[in-house]
């Protein structure tokens, strides 16, 4: 009897650790950004670690240099910057815990392990145009 309460006592202490440290990693997860400043240094992104938009800063001078598109343009590929830097930071935040052979980026992105045909959206049987037309005038529908 004693022998499985000694089992069941390092069972209760593994599960204990493995929790402790999960919860590490989703401290660690909560508090993570990156950001990333643009070439010209006129615009700054900061994202959380899952890619979220948290903080903008735009600097007045952009608005002088830059034209809207140019600068709609400098804050869509800062943000995505800083989404990478987050990621491969959430990245080595989470492979410590994982088993051997599991990519963090993959499970992360929540893909793990699937391959592209489990990735891929089922195809739906009842959603075949192949016998609607649009062409006659007030015909609608199948023919």
């Amino acid at each position: 009897m004693a022998d499985h309460r000694a089992q069941v006592d390092e069972l209760l202490a593994d599960y204990r650790r493995g929790r402790d440290q999960l919860a590490g990693v989703h401290r660690a997860l909560a508090t993570l950004s990156g950001s990333a400043t643009s070439p010209c240094g006129l615009v700054t992104a900061t994202v959380s670690a899952q890619g979220v938009l948290t903080a903008l800063t735009i600097d007045d001078a952009a608005y002088r240099v830059h034209r809207p598109a140019e600068l709609a343009d400098a804050v869509v590929r800062t943000t995505a910057v800083a989404a990478e830097r987050a990621s491969r930071a959430a990245s080595e935040i989470v492979a410590p815990i994982l088993p051997p052979g599991t990519d963090p980026d993959a499970l992360l992105r929540g893909t793990a392990d699937l391959t592209p045909a489990e990735l891929a959206p089922p195809a739906d049987p009842d959603e075949s145009f192949e016998d609607v037309t649009w062409l006659e005038p007030g015909h609608q529908g199948r023919q």
